[in-house]
């Protein structure tokens, strides 16, 4: 029994050493200095992505007007032409033939003309004697109108003959480029056979879409700037070099998408963009009286973004937080902090709810500040400064889901 009770007194011994070693190692994790940082109010802006259409500014179908064989393409897909270049002629033959009748016909009903004028006027002289009665001149009259009419009609079939002609050769009603040409010479073609596109891409206009929320908040934010600037994303991601300007919207709401149509125009000297592409056109928007606080601060549990804050005490409180958009290396967040809240920084992995440490003030992040692209020293928070700290700038190595965003 005595031997029983010495095994557990050493046992108890034991234990209370390991709980001590164990207390020193905490003491020790909490030792460590955390850096922190506070919610910062600013004005600040973020860009918003919206899916488009690219079209060029002038794009049209050329079709025969007339039937015959096509004798030779001047063009070749993909080439650029000048606004009345010869891109198809037509076999022309019949039509110079019809000319040629048109303009045989004119004649003889200008002889008729001069004959039927000599009659008219003999039958005057012999009415004027009561020769013949005044019905006789009546009919030379109306035998006159007729071939005046006769003549006129022959006058309209020259002019008709002569565009039959100039329809042989086809131009180009406009500078631009050549798309397909699905016929070849040789290739007998009926009137208004699409033979090719053209589409001049001098300049491209950019069609997006806004829900009718964005549409009332751009404008209302266009009475305060005047600059209706946007960007451009390719189909592969990269940037388009040239800026574009915001034209127009539509004049009604698309009732099934709820969405309104807006126009953009860009300029193409390049002639990279091509009609019928898609890309999708960059928006930046301004964000007043924004709060944020960094990404680096913040942790994920079950799709709820939470993060440490320090209290008076030194404790750390887990605390639910908001987000309403991601800019750049930082949350815009609800107002679920004060400005003088002090954040974990960095660490947060290490602490749980309920830990006491001893903190910092992160003095200087190199990283694009949210407003400007620049570098920016932070200075460390002053009490009774009076004036409000710039934003705390901080690497973004975290990635959230879009799911805890809010909108």
């Amino acid at each position: 029994m005595k031997l029983l009770n010495n095994f557990l007194i050493i046992g108890i011994l034991n234990l209370g050493l390991n709980a001590c070693k164990s207390s020193e190692t905490n003491q020790e994790v909490n030792a460590n200095v955390y850096p922190i940082v506070y919610p910062r109010v600013i004005d600040t802006t973020y860009t918003e992505e919206y899916v488009a259409e690219i079209h060029a500014v002038q794009n049209v179908e050329i079709r025969t007007r007339i039937k015959g064989f096509i004798e030779r393409i001047l063009v070749d897909e993909g080439k650029f032409v000048q606004k009345g270049q010869t891109l198809f002629v037509l076999s022309n033959n019949h039509y110079k033939e019809d000319l040629l009748r048109a303009r045989a016909q004119y004649k003889s009903t200008i002889a008729e003309l001069k004959s039927v004028e000599v009659e008219l006027k003999n039958t005057q002289v012999l009415v004027s004697k009561n020769i013949v009665s005044s019905s006789e001149l009546a009919m030379v009259n109306a035998k006159k109108e007729a071939i005046e009419a006769k003549q006129e009609e022959a006058q309209a079939a020259i002019s008709v003959a002569k565009l039959n002609l100039e329809f042989t050769e086809i131009k180009a009603p406009f500078s631009g480029v050549i798309n397909r040409i699905p016929y070849k010479p040789g290739s007998l073609i009926e009137e208004g056979t699409l033979l090719t596109s053209l589409s001049n891409i001098d300049e491209m206009l950019v069609y997006f879409h806004l829900s009718e929320s964005e549409y009332l908040n751009y404008k209302s934010a266009k009475e305060q700037q005047s600059s209706s600037k946007v960007k451009l994303k390719l189909a592969n991601n990269e940037p388009y070099r040239f800026d574009g300007v915001i034209e127009i919207s539509e004049s009604e709401f698309d009732p099934e998408s709820g969405n309104i149509a807006f126009r953009a125009r860009f300029p193409n000297p390049e002639r990279l963009l091509k009609h019928g592409g898609h890309g999708k056109v960059l928006v930046e928007k301004r964000i007043n009286n924004a709060m944020i606080i960094p990404q680096r601060s913040t942790f994920e549990i079950q799709d709820k973004l939470f993060v440490f804050v320090v209290g008076a005490d030194g404790k750390v409180q887990q605390k639910a937080i908001t987000p309403v958009r991601r800019i750049p290396n930082y949350f815009v967040i609800e107002r679920d902090l004060s400005e003088s809240t002090a954040l974990i920084f960095e660490g947060a992995s290490d602490l749980k709810h309920g830990d006491k440490v001893k903190t910092k003030v992160a003095n200087q992040v190199e990283e694009p500040s949210p407003e400007k692209n620049e570098k920016t020293e932070i200075p460390e928070k002053k009490e009774n400064s009076g004036k409000k700290p710039t934003a705390v700038l901080v690497p973004n190595r975290t990635h959230f889901s879009n799911s805890i965003l809010k909108g």
